[in-house]
């Protein structure tokens, strides 16, 4: 196996969900500009993030945007907040973040399989 080969096991540790946006607001005192992002994901409860996405989206646009996350990384310290998820996006050639979306709505907690 490949030194960055991950088995299915390890795989199957990452939960990812998807969640609604219901906040957001610049994040002023991060190192790289960011948002503070509220997400919720359903009966997964209410979650805060950081997200450098920032180059793309407004804050008011991306409220209501479903986005899928992991959910099960320890709390990070990012400046005075601490982050519960990880947001996920393709990383452009600018290094602009490209949110992941579902292509409909579904219900929040949904499990990324």
């Amino acid at each position: 196996m490949e030194e960055n080969t991950l088995s299915w096991e390890d795989f199957a540790k990452v939960e990812m969900r998807i969640g609604t946006i219901i906040a957001a607001e610049v994040f002023s005192e991060a190192r790289n500009p960011a948002y503070k992002i509220t997400i919720d994901f359903g009966s997964f409860g209410i979650r805060k993030s950081s997200a450098q996405i920032t180059k793309l989206y407004t804050s008011d646009e991306i409220v209501g945007k479903q986005v899928v996350a992991v959910v099960n990384f320890p709390p990070k310290q990012i400046a005075n907040m601490m982050s519960e998820c990880l947001v996920l996006g393709g990383l452009g050639s600018d290094k602009e973040v490209i949110l992941i979306q579902p292509e409909r709505m579904v219900e929040n907690g949904t499990k990324i399989a």
